[in-house]
């Protein structure tokens, strides 16, 4: 049995501003919240050591109404006008707040605040003050295991305490996801708490997923570094090894997979050629610079070796399926917000990366912490008179009774032999992920073993398990949109097909089934759905 046991109203799990946003505004309901993060709220999570655009674009009709047509003729018509005005309308709202909490947005020279961009450090260290001062419990270093349920929904989590090794168990009438995506330990800055535990723990009480094809998506970084800036690549000339140049400025991105291919790739911030530029670059992105500077290199004079380091699907699209307004998924109870919940209804089928996703964090954690507080209210008893099991399984369930030992760190490296390689994820064909695919179902065995009894072999043996179903969901419907659309592609389907523009509905882990579901008008309700088996 937990160590620990309390009972709560709503429950959050994650510590980036999505789950920021989803505590104070549970909190500020009534709600008593307990938050748990896998790290440290404050410093844990993609937004906190960098920064980040806003989606911010006045109020006026004609400009709004322009990027919303803009936004759904890009993301494939997969998005729905009626939600991207809702993010333009909420992050509004939200960005008064945390200048009025007291952050120092820089204004004009008419003393307007220009609320367009968010220092990571300072922006997260505004969100922990202003959570805890709600009365938010914030649990830091206590990654949660796995989600208890019952006939009625969600009904709180499991987890472990990373720095003493206390089990702990809460029981709440409201879980919300906010996880983040699934970088599969590439190695970006702040990516290596995002495994995708809370897409499993979700999938194992019956959560959907959506838009897991839209995920072929891949950051430039100095290859000795995890500093992921692509734009300031607008600034450089490609180099092949040889020293001879291959691209220059805004082309530049775009061409590193497929140069990538024939051998390494240098860049060199070679455009910004006065003094003047290169200090507005330095300013704009100090991050950036710093493990160059380390390395004895000078970006705008040396030539510097690229990698490429997969984001899935925390610069991808996909993650739980949202059913109502107030981010509710498939499971009463469960709500999900920023990385964890699929951005469809905003971003479409392409990638919400930066000043999207940002704002995508922002609203969705607030419309998730007011939606999960509402419910857990109004529910007749507390969630510690209810009959709740425990649902994991896939890393968690071997215990004595397993047959061998779980050994998370060579299964991790097998499934990222599947993932991360451009040949196979980002120049995707049939035959290529079809048999990625197959290899990953074949390691699925490997995580009914006994995991290690330390805290951090608990820990990464469920997130090797996220990894592996993660994975799976990806291929599963990237085979089944069989066309290119956004971040899909099929070598064999070059074309956009009309008759797809429809979302893909991922359920189970074991037997993954998929089906199909309309993209509504502002005023009409989800089509009813076609269920086929994979």
């Amino acid at each position: 049995m937990p160590q620990q046991q309390i009972t709560t109203d709503v429950l959050v799990l994650g510590g980036g501003p999505a789950g920021a946003w989803a505590a104070w505004n549970a909190a500020s309901q009534g709600a008593k919240v307990i938050l748990a993060d896998k790290g440290y709220l404050g410093t844990s999570g993609a937004t906190a050591p960098g920064g980040t655009t806003l989606l911010v674009i006045p109020p006026l009709a004609e400009l709004r109404d322009a990027a919303v047509r803009s936004r759904l003729q890009a993301g494939g018509y997969l998005s729905e006008n009626s939600w991207i005005h809702r993010v333009l309308d909420q992050v509004e709202q939200n960005l008064e707040q945390i200048e009025e909490w007291g952050y120092p947005f820089p204004k004009d020279e008419d003393g307007n605040p220009l609320r367009t961009h968010l220092h990571g450090p300072e922006y997260m260290k505004i969100m922990r003050r202003v959570v805890r001062k709600a009365g938010v419990k914030i649990w830091d270093q206590s990654p949660a295991l796995e989600l208890l349920h019952d006939e009625h929904g969600a009904g709180g989590a499991r987890g472990i305490n990373r720095l003493t090794g206390e089990a702990w168990e809460v029981r709440a009438n409201a879980v919300v996801i906010a996880t983040g995506g699934c970088a599969f330990l590439s190695k970006g800055l702040g990516c290596n708490v995002l495994t995708g535990e809370g897409l499993l723990m979700s999938a194992e009480i019956g959560a959907d997923l959506s838009g897991m094809e839209f995920t072929r998506q891949y950051a430039p970084s100095f290859a000795d570094g995890t500093v992921t800036r692509g734009r300031m690549l607008a600034w450089a000339t490609l180099y092949d090894q040889a020293g001879n140049p291959l691209h220059r400025g805004d082309r530049t991105f775009g061409s590193i997979p497929e140069l990538m291919l024939k051998g390494p790739v240098y860049a060199s911030l070679d455009l910004a050629d006065t003094e003047a530029k290169q200090q507005f670059l330095r300013s704009a992105h100090p991050i950036f610079f710093m493990p160059l500077e380390r390395a004895g290199i000078n970006p705008f004079k040396d030539k510097f070796p690229l990698t490429l380091r997969y984001e899935g699907t925390m610069r991808g699209t996909g993650g739980l399926r949202l059913t109502g307004t107030d981010c509710s998924t498939t499971v009463p109870g469960l709500y999900a917000a920023g990385d964890a919940a699929s951005r469809e209804k905003v971003t479409g089928a392409i990638s919400g990366g930066g000043a999207y996703n940002a704002s995508w964090a922002i609203c969705s954690g607030s419309w998730a912490g007011l939606g999960a507080a509402r419910h857990a209210l109004s529910q007749p008893c507390l969630a510690g008179s209810r009959q709740l099991r425990a649902a994991g399984r896939m890393g968690l369930a071997g215990g004595a009774s397993a047959s061998g030992t779980l050994d998370p760190k060579p299964l991790i490296a097998a499934v990222q032999q599947e993932i991360l390689p451009l040949r196979i994820n980002y120049f995707r064909s049939e035959p290529v992920v079809a048999a990625a695919l197959q290899r990953l179902d074949s390691l699925m065995p490997y995580i009914t073993g006994r995991p290690p009894a330390t805290v951090q072999g608990i820990v990464q043996s469920r997130e090797a398990a996220a990894m592996l179903q993660a994975g799976r969901w990806i291929y599963t419907a990237a085979l089944a949109r069989k066309e290119s659309r956004g971040l899909q592609r099929l070598a064999e389907y070059p074309a956009l097909d009309p008759r797809q523009t429809h979302r893909l509905i991922l359920s189970g882990i074991d037997r993954i089934s998929i089906s199909t579901e309309s993209v509504p008008h502002a005023s009409e309700l989800p089509a009813p759905r076609e269920e086929r088996a994979i």
